[in-house]
């Protein structure tokens, strides 16, 4: 397996030296008081952005697989919370997407091919041993709608947000840019 990294390394070399960084310059604080949960889809990197009309500084960006909030005590609730307390987000847009790969998603194909990477059958036994509900972790979704509709609902109901946060739910089509309203937080 061959790394990025050397390329990686050499480009920001240059990168550096040429100031490139000086047009991204801004504050931590996001000039549109805005949070939006996403996903990692590589189609969406720069689509989501441009389809929304988001600058380099408008918005916190939080991304991981689906777009999830699958516990209400875990590291993305805490990030918009932090981006609400800290950097003054007055919105949250959580933002799904069509032809997600969490579609459907189970966790025993992941774990076989765990397996077949190398990772020893006594792991994944010995972690369902200590009760951690690994079919729980590794579950997708069977409806992006819903997937939506449950990480506002998540973020909405949660103890530590203030009810003065609004909080939307909408789905982006990964190759127009479309974007479709599931929920207005404004109602």
């Amino acid at each position: 397996m061959s790394s990025r990294l050397a390329e990686i390394i050499d480009y920001n070399k240059q990168f550096v030296e040429n100031k490139e960084y000086e047009t991204f310059n801004t504050t931590k604080y996001p000039e549109k008081k805005m949070v939006i949960l996403t996903c990692m889809d590589t189609r969406l990197v720069e689509l989501l952005p441009k389809s929304m009309s988001i600058c380099n500084g408008d918005a916190k960006i939080i991304k991981n697989a689906g777009a999830l909030v699958s516990h209400p005590f875990g590291s993305v609730m805490r990030s918009i919370l932090v981006a609400v307390y800290s950097l003054y987000a007055e919105e949250v847009f959580v933002i799904g997407h069509r032809d997600c790969g969490m579609t459907g998603m189970h966790a025993t194909p992941i774990l076989e091919k765990a397996v077949e990477a190398g990772v020893a059958a006594e792991k994944i036994s010995a972690l369902k041993h200590a009760g951690i509900n690994i079919d729980a972790f590794l579950r997708g979704f069977e409806s992006v709608e819903q997937s939506v509709r449950e990480s506002v609902h998540t973020i909405k109901n949660h103890p530590l947000l203030p009810e003065h946060v609004l909080v939307h739910g909408l789905i982006i089509d990964p190759h127009s840019g479309e974007l479709e309203l599931i929920i207005d937080g404004n109602n």
